[in-house]
Parts: C-alpha cells; structure tokens; sequence
C-alpha cells in the first residue's frame, strides 16, 4: 500500500504520526518499505510474513470484541452502579 494510501485510509492521523509509526513497524519487522525512483518517488508498504502472522492474531481479537461488546457494556453498567 502506499504512503498517501494509508495517510487517507487513516484519517485522522498526522502525517508525523504515520511515518513514526511506520518506522517502528519496520524496525519489528512487520511490514516492509520498498522506495521505487519515480518522479515522484513511490513508496510502498507491504506486511511481512511476522505482520501476517500478527494480522490473523488480530483478526481473532476484533471477532471477539464485536462477540462481546454487548456483554463487557452491560457489566460496565452494572459495575458503575455498584459503584457510584
């Protein structure tokens, strides 16, 4: 995916944020940066197999959460009037 790509799918996100962000992804080893010399230059993002790995862990993840959602609410209520 490239740079501006991932800048409007975020939105929201500062540019500063994103390429800090990026950056450490790379460092991990999450995801790779490939610099084509166009004018201008192209740059593209692509998960590396310890990013898939990690995209399927978190797939996982969000299935629960929308599961549960309901359930984690309904206890916040019954625990915030116990509380209060």
């Amino acid at each position: 995916m490239r740079y501006s790509e991932l800048l409007r799918l975020l939105a929201g996100v500062s540019q500063k944020m994103l390429t800090q962000t990026l950056r450490s992804l790379e460092r991990d080893g999450l995801i790779t940066r490939t610099v084509t010399p166009t004018v201008p230059v192209t740059v593209t993002y692509e998960l590396t197999d310890l990013g898939l790995s990690l995209r399927e862990m978190m797939r996982g993840l969000k299935t629960w959460a929308e599961t549960h959602m309901d359930d984690v609410l309904a206890n916040r209520e019954t625990y915030d009037t116990r509380v209060a």
